[in-house]
């Protein structure tokens, strides 16, 4: 039997005339705070990522549903599970877009990743959902608002969709901000301090990440702090255990550690990337 998970937390904030809804899963006991989105304009609701385990994809369904607007789309931002495991526990009746890559991965690749997670159990979605559109880099106009969807690059992971909201200031960033938790570590660390620091001489002021609570540019420049400290420390030749020993004392408000033990085989001892 299942043990009940803590109770999601939900962030709402108006910004001029659309309404921006983050919904954010446990910080306690293993989770890592997953952040899914919503965008509410005036007829639809835009949608990004679908959460992680099964129970929380199905309260963000919810949430969104009880906004009383049709789901026009959702937007996958990348191929890490705990990004898509959801959609197909709740969102199998919404149109999903997806970078290419992202799409040709799952198709490759995400029924072995779903396997790899067999100990999660009924946490885990009973399948796989491909997305059935591709998201291309450019200007998107949905119910009125502009989108302005970005494919970054080797950061946090090899291809990552980002949605902008430049008329709004708003900036959808997903994993490439974290924002009060332990970042998930890659080999791109150089070039993701690098767009980073492009984002601080942005004009966008809200930053939606994929872990935590929304933040502005003092949370950008966080992230840039850590990543540093971190590229530092694998200077000095720190792995592993050491390694996590060393990050947890330098960021001890950081939470959800327990995204060393995910990160930590992949970037220290080749273990496979899903």
């Amino acid at each position: 039997m299942v043990a009940a998970l803590p109770d999601p937390i939900t962030i709402v904030r108006r910004v001029g005339d659309i309404r921006l809804h983050t919904f954010i899963s446990a910080f306690t006991q293993g989770n890592i705070a997953n952040a899914t989105h919503i965008v509410e304009s005036e007829n639809a609701l835009v949608l990004v990522d679908g959460q992680f385990l099964a129970p929380y994809a199905r309260q963000f369904r919810q949430y969104a549903d009880r906004l009383g607007k049709p789901i026009d789309r959702i937007y996958l931002s990348h191929r890490h599970p705990d990004h898509w495991f959801g959609l197909a526990s709740a969102f199998r009746d919404v149109p999903i877009y997806a970078l290419q890559e992202t799409i040709d991965f799952l198709t490759a690749d995400g029924s072995t990743s779903l396997q790899d997670h067999w100990t999660m159990g009924t946490l885990a979605p009973d399948d796989i959902i491909i997305p059935q559109h591709v998201a291309n880099a450019g200007d998107v106009d949905i119910d009125g608002v502009r989108y302005v969807l970005h494919k970054v690059t080797n950061t946090e992971i090899d291809f990552l969709l980002t949605l902008a909201l430049p008329d709004y200031l708003v900036y959808i960033a997903q994993d490439l901000i974290y924002s009060g938790n332990h970042l998930y570590l890659t080999k791109y660390m150089n070039n993701w301090i690098g767009v980073l620091q492009d984002i601080l001489h942005s004009d966008y002021e809200i930053f939606l990440p994929g872990h935590g609570f929304p933040t502005d540019k003092n949370g950008v420049a966080d992230n840039i702090q850590y990543i540093t400290v971190a590229m530092e420390a694998v200077g000095r030749g720190f792995s592993n255990e050491e390694f996590k020993k060393f990050m947890i004392g330098q960021f001890p408000e950081k939470k959800c550690p327990s995204i060393f033990n995910i990160y930590i085989p992949r970037l220290f001892d080749n273990a496979s990337e899903f």
